[in-house]
């Protein structure tokens, strides 16, 4: 009998007890059976571990239990923490789902994973639409960028078209390919941007779901840090676009947003 194809997903946390339990419920909540759900903590001094402790003890007793993993330890940042569950995985796709982030509905997994098994070969890459949320969960907007029906690396040039949660990498290359931790803050654009040019590279399809995949958190560090997080960019931009792109784009990025204010 053919095994159902598996998903990993990665959860990196570090004193999140306020806002992992929506990203637990949403996991939990998912119709597809074949999951696995890393959870990288970096030694959490909240409610964290507890609520963890009471998830795992959940889903074992659950109707649709998923695989369940916790590894706690210090870390060298969040890049370095999501290097652990590239190290890890099982499955045969991987997605970063942080603490407060969700998926858009219970069908979400389900859904994808029927996308993938109608195409000829799996693709390099599953991406889809994201909405924006408050802490609370409530829908702020759609996320301005949105992805292409045909996605290149080139695309990428423009900003992160992708949002991070609703980019599913096959787990052969998210493995070959691990974050790059010169990068603090916005180190998921680079390692996004590696495997889209590697997938084109071999050849291989990157696929749209052509919905909306997750429900993400709009106060991430990324947000918290966003010059610090603009400038990591200019300087990945610049590593794979050349500089003139970079300072050009980042330049409309000031003006966009001037005009907002």
């Amino acid at each position: 009998m053919k095994q159902p194809l598996k998903f990993t997903i990665a959860t990196v946390t570090y004193n999140a007890a306020k806002l992992i339990a929506r990203t637990i419920d949403s996991v939990e909540r998912q119709t597809y059976p074949a999951v696995e759900h890393l959870i990288i903590d970096g030694n959490s001094t909240d409610e964290t571990l507890e609520m963890v402790h009471h998830y795992m003890e959940r889903n074992s007793v659950a109707e649709i239990p998923h695989e369940v993993n916790c590894l706690s330890e210090p870390d060298e940042g969040i890049y370095d923490a999501m290097n652990k569950a590239l190290n890890m995985m099982t499955g045969r796709y991987i997605v970063f789902l942080n603490a407060g982030d969700t998926f858009h509905s219970p069908d979400t997994l389900a859904d994808i994973a029927s996308r993938i098994e109608a195409e000829p070969r799996h693709p390099a890459v599953v991406y889809g639409d994201t909405h924006l949320v408050d802490s609370e969960g409530r829908f702020l907007r759609s996320r301005r960028l949105v992805p292409p029906d045909q996605l290149t690396w080139h695309d990428f040039k423009h900003g992160m078209l992708v949002c991070h949660q609703a980019f599913y990498a096959r787990t052969d290359l998210a493995r070959e390919l691990p974050y790059d931790l010169r990068y603090r803050f916005s180190a998921d654009y680079d390692w996004t941007l590696r495997i889209m040019r590697a997938a084109e590279e071999r050849g291989e399809k990157m696929l749209n779901a052509h919905k909306v995949l997750a429900d993400y958190l709009s106060v991430g560090a990324t947000t918290q840090n966003h010059r610090r997080s603009l400038l990591e960019r200019l300087s990945i931009m610049a590593r794979h676009f050349g500089w003139g792109t970079a300072i050009s784009q980042h330049l409309w990025f000031v003006i966009r947003a001037v005009i907002k204010r």
